[in-house]
């Protein structure tokens, strides 16, 4: 019988740190899942490691290698193998909680339906600190946008969405040079087609690692001009309010300019908008630029020390 749920895990040289989620799975109390790992081009013992795993056969483990194509590019290739109702991606670096997976099957059984994206649930630390807030103990269900907008939820939540729509919606676009696309552009999509119910459990157990995404952030802006560029056109398109189009825009024009893309007014899906934000977004790519050369400037002299 085919599981409900896939966990996907995109890794790149994670080898030690990836048996964390391995031994959090091991302790599932459901083992009802198939772990899908999409080594992203990986040259430490990934490989390895995982193959001593699938040996041992104490839970179903799907490995796919393929060449290095950054998170985004990881995440289009899980979308595509993946074949059960619900998926889950937790990052190398973290491990869910012992009865992640009997929780997330429960309650899809007796809320979820084709009205539903899928669930969000919470992330914590290490120590159990739920991280940012909980969700709204009075909504049933809400788009991922109105939670963070209208109910002021922060922080990082954790997301499980149906399988046929992050299959069906387009895929992330790879760029040459670059190895990274914001997430959020299905989030946006998949927002616009059904809200996401609300479960207000913990799932996983996060660690941001200083060679990990989330605290490179501003390096991946700078490095991926292209996939910011086109996350904020259609972020423009989904914006809800003035300000948030107008958020949107400044960073469009602020990445255009970084790749002299000089016909960014034409491609924008809010040329006026865009067009007011040319002042703005001007003065954040020269920021951009004053502190990569700090930084710059800053590692060089740590390194002759």
């Amino acid at each position: 019988m085919k599981p409900l749920l896939t966990i996907f895990t995109p890794t790149y040289n994670r080898g030690y740190t990836l048996h964390l989620c391995y031994e959090s799975l091991l302790r599932q109390t459901v083992k009802e899942f198939t772990w899908l790992i999409i080594d992203d081009g990986s040259s430490d013992n990934t490989r390895e490691l995982v193959n001593s795993w699938i040996e041992d056969n104490k839970i179903n483990i799907k490995y796919f290698k393929q060449e290095n194509k950054g998170m985004h590019g990881a995440h289009n290739t899980a979308y595509e193998l993946i074949d059960t109702e619900l998926n889950v991606c937790i990052d190398s670096d973290d491990y869910m909680a012992d009865n992640a997976v009997e929780k997330i099957i429960t309650f899809w059984g007796k809320y979820g339906n084709c009205s539903y994206a899928g669930i969000i649930a919470l992330d914590a630390d290490r120590s159990g600190e739920i991280i940012g807030t909980k969700l709204p103990e009075n909504l049933k269900s809400a788009t991922l946008y109105n939670l963070y907008s209208t109910y002021k939820v922060n922080g990082d939540k954790k997301l499980v969405y149906r399988s046929d729509l992050t299959r069906q919606t387009p895929p992330y676009p790879l760029f040459a040079n670059e190895k990274y696309c914001p997430l959020s552009y299905k989030y946006l999509i998949i927002d616009r087609l059904f809200p996401l119910l609300i479960m207000n459990e913990v799932l996983c157990h996060v660690e941001y690692l200083t060679d990990g995404s989330s605290m490179n952030m501003v390096k991946q802006y700078k490095s991926n001009p292209q996939g910011f560029a086109f996350f904020r056109r259609v972020a423009m398109e989904n914006a809800p309010t003035l300000k948030d189009t107008f958020r949107e825009c400044i960073h469009y024009v602020s990445s255009s300019l970084m790749i002299r893309d000089w016909s960014f007014i034409k491609k924008s899906p809010k040329k006026l908008i865009t067009f007011l934000s040319i002042p703005v977004g001007i003065i954040l790519y020269a920021y951009l630029g004053i502190t990569q050369r700090e930084t710059f400037y800053s590692n060089k002299n740590s390194n002759s020390l």
